[in-house]
């Protein structure tokens, strides 16, 4: 995988994320605060800019009161499989 094909895929993670956490309505500070992260740290993951370890995956999954891998189902859903 090319590294423009990883930064695509961390873009695509983030406004995922983005949307679920609208959806649910909470504001970035909300979310971060929940997820025991620095909320700078959760808008690069919402900007595609960090490739967060399983370790966060697991905790903003907690926070947001959803499975890990509902995360991820973003790649499910997109064009690009």
């Amino acid at each position: 995988m090319g590294e423009h094909d990883k930064n695509a895929q961390l873009v695509l993670f983030g406004g995922g994320l983005r949307n679920l956490r609208i959806s649910i309505g909470l504001s970035q500070e909300e979310l971060a605060e929940r997820a025991g992260i620095d909320r700078s740290y959760l808008g690069g993951i919402e900007r595609g800019e960090h490739n967060l370890a399983l370790i966060n995956i697991i905790k903003i999954a907690k926070a947001l009161n959803v499975y890990p891998h509902q995360l991820l189902e973003v790649f499910a859903n997109s064009e690009g499989k």
